[in-house]
C-alpha cells in the first residue's frame, strides 16, 4: 500500500468554498487561506455556536484502549467514520486536534489520519498550518518577556523568583530545554533565576483557547492565570501585567476555527492541540459546538485512552461546554490486545490468540469506564494489515462474548465504504437515544474526593497517596479558593496505572500524586502521577531524518 503522503499528494482537493457549502456555510463566513484551507469568520463562529447550543446534533466520541507505541488509529477511525456517515447520505462532520510539529518530527509522525482516511492537505496540516500553534508559542512567551521586565525594572509586585510558575515554550522536541537558567550576563541582561521550557501543546494558552467559546471569555481566561507567587505567597494573575489584550490580539485568528476536508471531501475541523497527558487532550470547543450546528453527527475524539482523553473529555470538556454525548466508539486492535496480553513490541506481528484472551481485560475495563458516565459504547475492530483471519475473528467472538456491539473497520484501506458497518451501529445508537450522560464526580467534592474518584474508579486502583509537596499544593489550592474545579490528571497513558510497566487491567496498585498544578486559567487542577514531562525528547531515529522535499514542493517520507 502507498505511503499516507503518496496518498494525499494524489488525492483531488475540491475547493474550500464548495466544501463550506455542503454544510450550509456561504463565502462570506469563511477566510480561505489559499484553495484549500479556511478559518471561520468570527460573525459564522457565534451564529453558528449558538445554532449547535440547542440543536439535536448527534455527538459521538472516539476514544481507545490502552493503545501502544505507535497508535490504534483513532484518528484514521474518526474520520473514516465521517466519510461513512456521508456514504450513507448523513449530514456529518468531525474535528481532531492540530498536530504538534515536535512529535511530527520525532517518533509519531504526522497525524491527519492515514491511508485513505486522511484530512487535506496533510503536508500543511502536519507542517505549520495556519499557524495557529505559533501564534499561542508567540503569546505565551510574551508572559514570559513581560515577567522578566518586570523583574528587571524593580520588582513591584515583589515577585519571588524562585516562584515564577510560567515556563517558556516552543512547537519542538528538545530535551535540553527541560530545565534552564536565565537572565545570565550582567545587571543589563535581566535577573538570573531557573525556568523551564515545554512543548507549545502544553502550554495552559492552549488550554485556554480551546475551552474559550468567544474573545470575551478568551479574555477572562487569560487574566485568571496565576503565572507566579509573591515572597508572602500570594498569588499574581496574568492580569496584574495588563498584557492580556495583547496576547488576544495575538490569537484574533487562531480562536477561529480552521476549516480543510477529508480525502472523499467531508467537512472537517482541526483546530487545537492540548495534549492528553498534561491537559484535556481534544479539539477546541467551539468547533465543536459549531460542528454541532452544521451537522446531524459530529465525531470528535479524545487523546489516548478512555482513562486520559475521555474522562477529560467527559469530566472537563463536556462539563464546561454543557455537551451529552450520544455514543462513544472505542477503537480496539489485534496489536493492543496482544500488548496488553504481555507481548513484546518486537513480538506483536506474530499470532498468539492467548494473549489477545488475557489483554481483553484492558478492552473490558475501558468499556466499564465509558458505560460509568452513562453513555453507550460500540468496539470499532481498527484492522490493520498484519492481522490475521484468524485474529480478526476471535477478536470478534471476545466482543461477542462480554456482549458489546462491534464492527470490523477497514477505513484505512478503503476509506469510508470500510466503515459502513461501524456507521449503523452508531445509527441505530444514536436513533435510540440511549445516552444517560452524567459526569464521574461533583465539583462541590474536594480535590482529594475527586482525585479518588479518578483512580478507584477509573483507573481501577486501590488507593491515592500524596507527597508532602502535593499535600502543600492542596492546602495552597484550597486557601486560593479553587477547591471547585474539576480534575485533570497528568500519567502515562501506556497503562491504566501510573507505572506504564503495569499491563492488562492491573489491580492493588497505588496512585501516587507529586505535586499539583494550578491550570486556574484553562480551569482545572493537574495532580502529577509519574514523571511525566512537558517537553518531550527526539527519539534515537527521528521522524525528521526521514522527511524531505524536492525542487518542484513536493514532500516525502512524513509518514
Amino acid at each position: 500500500m502507498k505511503s499516507d503522503v503518496e496518498i494525499a499528494q494524489e488525492a483531488e482537493l475540491e475547493n474550500i468554498s464548495d466544501v463550506a457549502q455542503k454544510v450550509g456555510l456561504t463565502e462570506k463566513e469563511i477566510e480561505p487561506r489559499g484553495d484549500h484551507k479556511a478559518k471561520l469568520s468570527l460573525k459564522a463562529v457565534k451564529k453558528y455556536r449558538e445554532v449547535g447550543e440547542d440543536n439535536s446534533s448527534n455527538l459521538v466520541l472516539v476514544t481507545t484502549m490502552t493503545p501502544t507505541r505507535g497508535g490504534e488509529g483513532k484518528t484514521t477511525i474518526t474520520i473514516g467514520l465521517a466519510q461513512a456517515l456521508w456514504q450513507l447520505n448523513e449530514k456529518a462532520m468531525l474535528g481532531i486536534r492540530e498536530p504538534s510539529i515536535g512529535p511530527t518530527m520525532g517518533i509519531k509522525g504526522g497525524a491527519a489520519g492515514g491511508g485513505y482516511s486522511q484530512v487535506l492537505p496533510m503536508e500543511d496540516i502536519n507542517l505549520h498550518f495556519t499557524g495557529d500553534l505559533h501564534a499561542i508559542t508567540i503569546a505565551h512567551n510574551l508572559v514570559g518577556a513581560v515577567i522578566n521586565n518586570h523583574m528587571h525594572r524593580g520588582n513591584e509586585m515583589n515577585i519571588d523568583p524562585r516562584k515564577i510558575v510560567w515556563p517558556r515554550v516552543m512547537d519542538m522536541n528538545d530535551r535540553a530545554l527541560r530545565n534552564t537558567v536565565i537572565g545570565l550576563g550582567g545587571k543589563s541582561d535581566g535577573m538570573p533565576h531557573e525556568n523551564s521550557f515545554g512543548i507549545t501543546a502544553s502550554s495552559e494558552v492552549m488550554a485556554v483557547l480551546c475551552l474559550a467559546e468567544s474573545i470575551t471569555e478568551l479574555k477572562e481566561r487569560l487574566s485568571n492565570i496565576v503565572v507566579a507567587y509573591t515572597h508572602e505567597n500570594e498569588p499574581v494573575f496574568l492580569e496584574d501585567f495588563e498584557c492580556v489584550g495583547a496576547m488576544a490580539s495575538l490569537l484574533k485568528h487562531a480562536i477561529k476555527p480552521n476549516l480543510v476536508q477529508t480525502i472523499e471531501g467531508v467537512p472537517a475541523f482541526v483546530h487545537g492541540g492540548p495534549f492528553a497527558n498534561i491537559a484535556h487532550g481534544t479539539s477546541s470547543l467551539i468547533s465543536t459546538k459549531i460542528g454541532m450546528g452544521l451537522s446531524d453527527y459530529f465525531i470528535t475524539e479524545a487523546g489516548f485512552g478512555s482513562d486520559l482523553g475521555a474522562e477529560k473529555f467527559f469530566n472537563v470538556v463536556c462539563r464546561e461546554g454543557d455537551l451529552k454525548p450520544d455514543v462513544a466508539v472505542m477503537v480496539a486492535t489485534v496489536r493492543a490486545l496482544k500488548r496488553q496480553g504481555g507481548v513484546s513490541r518486537k513480538d506483536l506481528d506474530e499470532e498468539n490468540l492467548e494473549a489477545m484472551k488475557e489483554g481483553l481485560a484492558n478492552l473490558d475495563k475501558h468499556l466499564r469506564n465509558i458505560q460509568m458516565f452513562g453513555v453507550p459504547v460500540v468496539v470499532a475492530i481498527n484492522r490493520f494489515e498484519q492481522d490475521t483471519e484468524k485474529e480478526i475473528k476471535y477478536l470478534k467472538e471476545l466482543c461477542e462474548n462480554i456482549e458489546v456491539p462491534h464492527a470490523v473497520v477497514e477505513v484505512h484501506q478503503k476509506g469510508g465504504k470500510g466503515g459502513i458497518g461501524l456507521a449503523e451501529e452508531v445509527m441505530e445508537i444514536c436513533g435510540e437515544k440511549k445516552s444517560d450522560f452524567r459526569p464521574l464526580y461533583s465539583l462541590s467534592e474536594s480535590p482529594k474526593e475527586k482525585i479518588y474518584d479518578i483512580a478507584t474508579k477509573i483507573y481501577g486502583a486501590k488507593d491515592v497517596v500524596y507527597t508532602p509537596e502535593a499535600e502543600r499544593d492542596l492546602r495552597r489550592i484550597k486557601r486560593m479558593g479553587f477547591d471547585d474545579l474539576p480534575i485533570c490528571v497528568s500519567k502515562t497513558h501506556y497503562s491504566l496505572s501510573d507505572d506504564r510497566s503495569l499491563r492488562g487491567r492491573p489491580k492493588g496498585f497505588k496512585i501516587k500524586i507529586r505535586k499539583l498544578r494550578l491550570n486556574s486559567g484553562a480551569g482545572f487542577l493537574i495532580p502529577m502521577a509519574g514523571d511525566i514531562t512537558t517537553m518531550p525528547g527526539l527519539p534515537k531515529r527521528p521522524a525528521a531524518m526521514d522527511i524531505d522535499i524536492d525542487e518542484d514542493g513536493y514532500i516525502t517520507g512524513l509518514f
